[in-house]
């Protein structure tokens, strides 16, 4: 299938926008086990500079043409073994771009199950459906069907029904026919929903969707999601429409065609309605709901993985001590004090939101919460407080506002999602690294950990129990899956790792390991103390030469004796970067020394491209690393809002100006922390002037916003918000 697999790499080219050679190139390196991260950025001068999303999108494409392919195969040997393959039908076959064309063109060699009309051809009612479909202009159709009356066939009514169901089921099988009526339905047809009679909604949650009426084209994925989850919980009934007098015209006019005057027009008018109303239709409404599913399930998909993404690329604080605080009632809030590397230095819990039989809160337990919490902020040196937003985080967001404001405290606090942090505090990791701690204290150092480095602490948490997505359990989980680990390698490998710090789970997404290799590089650690360098990585016991290759350029090294180890340049590269310090007149003890910034600044890279021979992109990464041999990508982003005073819903009036965090993005706006416990929503309509097809154009998960309030909604605890600058 040679030919096929040429066409299927200069197709991918074209929807990509690139060139045939770039796909090749990709396509060798993955079958040469290179894994996306390594590829992109230790192969560029190979693939033109390609990024993780282009290469993804190669090799899914092309798996997707390799099944494609292979179904042509297995349609061609089953239509020829019937003695029924024609060079044009091959031809037509090897044309197919689609999967569901490709069904289309078999659907009427297929081994048919039990149906009316296998019945009938049984019963030997085939020629005289032949005689229908021969539009004779004279006789009548009822005499011929005399011919047919059988001791199974005992009317001639009977025998007409019968070639009737073998006429449907040929038109139904005809894939023009199916592929003209399924366009149009879907660029004109509608989907509804209907609330079923006796149906109870307690909350209404689907409200919008009991008399619901859109054209299809024009559907949001989050309403197809939304109508299919009200559909499974047996709340409604839906159903797409299609203009049936207009497919019936289309079918009349070509199955019928001139033939209106044949004595068994008619006969072929009523099988075209069967077809239409019985076969096709139905089928055709399946397909779609099907299609559209698929694609709400794709684009959910999609901002959830972007929306993570954005979460795991979010800004750390780096060099703050914390205080993490799981806030609780009954059981109290269990706080935990971290040092700058995210250490725990201290744990306690602290009761002030506990109530005595009078549903009070005492006045001691208040006073030695604050007293615990003013100690670890003194003796540890507190620079910020992170609160969960889970129970209790308003009551005790308060308490530690005015604990701050009381003792005058140089501290800050954040409130933070709590989202997976109960996932992970009951894990095996959770358990691994926290052996004797409570479910609540290991929750506590999560969240604190959470905005020292945001990605090393999610990466211990499924992605999917992190809640930045919509409908995310109403998609393909597998699916979700996949992208979502392909988002957190992508993450991980972009920032690159400390070997001698990073944990076995932010270790296993690194490019060329796993959970095996990445928890044999933490019991090498444990056993030989810090690695001195990366070569040493090469005695890792499961770390072989090519896992080496695919991830040491992503383990950085900052204590190393060779400066070179601390940066993104990968050791096959090391002469090269070597030869240009010394072109440059430094050595590698001066990267990022003011003196080697400026030589690189003032020196054309043509002329060292030139006089050492080197690739033009390979040069610019390693002149980058030079500049920056530690750079974070993320150091750039802004930092997170930090508060020191407390704000509620019945604070806020229309027009105010608020400052926020964006918390997630979904098809129809975007939700935003402005300080108080419930998430504001900026609709779409309320982000920009110039009409935008998704928030996204506008909005990423982490982006600090200004925003203005539209109104609040007390009673049922919404706020709804503008990006939008209120005008006078």
């Amino acid at each position: 299938m040679e030919y096929i697999n040429d066409k299927l790499i200069n197709n991918i080219a074209q929807q990509l926008k690139i060139t045939s050679n770039q796909v090749k190139s990709v396509l060798t390196l993955l079958s040469e086990g290179g894994t996306i991260p390594f590829i992109a950025r230790y192969r560029k001068e190979v693939t033109g500079s390609l990024d993780e999303d282009q290469i993804r999108e190669i090799s899914k494409e092309y798996e997707y043409g390799q099944a494609l392919d292979k179904r042509k195969e297995d349609i061609i040997r089953l239509i020829d073994e019937k003695g029924m393959l024609t060079d044009e039908l091959k031809e037509e076959i090897l044309a197919a771009e689609k999967l569901i064309t490709l069904e289309d063109i078999y659907r009427p060699f297929k081994e048919k199950k039990k149906t009316k009309a296998t019945e009938a051809i049984k019963n030997g009612l085939e020629p005289l459906s032949k005689y229908i479909m021969s539009f004779p202009i004279e006789g009548g159709p009822t005499k011929e069907a005399e011919k047919y009356i059988t001791e199974v066939v005992k009317t001639k009514e009977e025998a007409l029904e019968g070639a009737k169901y073998i006429i449907a089921e040929q038109i139904s099988d005809n894939k023009d026919y199916r592929t003209y009526i399924r366009e149009d339905v879907l660029s004109k047809g509608f989907i509804s929903s209907t609330k079923k009679k006796n149906a109870v909604d307690e909350r209404e949650t689907y409200r919008d969707y009991y008399d619901y009426n859109e054209q299809i084209s024009r559907a949001k994925s989050y309403r197809i999601l939304a109508i299919n989850r009200a559909e499974d919980e047996k709340i409604v009934t839906v159903a797409i429409n299609g203009d049936k007098d207009k497919h019936i015209i289309y079918l009349n006019r070509h199955v019928i065609g001139k033939n209106e005057n044949s004595v068994t027009a008619y006969l072929v008018e009523e099988a075209i309605i069967d077809s239409y109303d019985r076969l096709i239709f139905p089928s055709i409404e399946r397909e779609i709901r099907s299609i559209l599913t698929e694609e709400a399930e794709d684009n959910a998909i999609e901002l959830f993985g972007s929306n993570l993404e954005h979460l795991l690329l979010s800004a750390p604080l780096k060099g703050k001590n914390v205080l993490g605080v799981d806030p609780s009632f009954r059981t109290g809030c269990k706080i935990a004090a971290l040092d700058k590397t995210g250490k725990v230095l201290a744990k306690d819990v602290i009761y002030q939101n506990q109530k005595s039989v009078d549903e009070v809160v005492p006045e001691s337990r208040i006073r030695d919460a604050e007293q615990k919490v003013l100690i670890m902020c003194k003796k540890y040196a507190i620079d910020i407080i992170a609160i969960g937003n889970g129970t209790a985080s308003r009551e005790t967001e308060k308490f530690i506002a005015d604990t701050i404001k009381k003792y005058n405290l140089n501290t800050k606090y954040i409130i933070v999602s709590e989202a997976g942090a109960s996932v992970y505090s009951a894990s095996k990791i959770a358990q691994e690294e926290f052996p004797d701690y409570h479910v609540e204290e290991r929750s506590a150092v999560s969240i604190g950990r959470r905005i020292q480095d945001p990605l090393a602490e999610l990466v211990k948490i499924d992605p999917q129990s992190i809640g930045v997505g919509q409908y995310q359990h109403d998609v393909s989980q597998n699916k979700l899956k996949e992208t979502l680990d392909y988002v957190v390698e992508k993450a991980v490998n972009q920032i690159g790792v400390n070997v001698n710090t990073a944990s076995k789970s932010l270790l296993q997404y690194v490019s060329g390991l796993n959970k095996a290799t990445a928890q044999s590089i933490v019991t090498y650690r444990e056993a030989h103390g810090e690695f001195k360098n990366r070569n040493e990585i090469r005695s890792v016991p499961k770390i072989g030469d090519k896992a080496f290759e695919l991830c040491i350029g992503f383990l950085r090294i900052p204590e190393s004796i060779n400066p070179l180890d601390k940066t993104s340049i990968h050791p096959e590269s090391y002469s090269i970067a070597e030869s240009v310090l010394k072109y440059l007149g430094f050595r590698s003890e001066d990267l990022g020394s003011k003196e080697l910034i400026a030589k690189i600044n003032s020196t054309k890279p043509e002329l060292i491209e030139k006089d050492l021979n080197i690739n033009p992109i390979t040069l610019d990464d390693i002149l980058k690393s030079f500049i920056a041999p530690m750079r974070d990508p993320r150091d750039e982003l802004p930092q997170p809002l930090l508060k020191s005073d407390i704000l509620h819903l019945e604070d806020l009036k229309p027009d105010m100006e608020l400052e926020g965090t964006v918390r997630n993005i979904t098809d129809f706006g975007a939700f935003i922390d402005v300080g108080i416990k419930e998430s504001g929503l900026v609709h779409i309509s309320k982000m920009s002037k110039k009409r935008i097809n998704h928030p996204s154009e506008i909005l990423k998960v982490g982006d600090i916003v200004t925003v203005y309030v539209l109104n609040t909604d007390i009673e049922r605890k919404r706020l709804a918000l503008s990006l939008l600058k209120p005008e006078n």
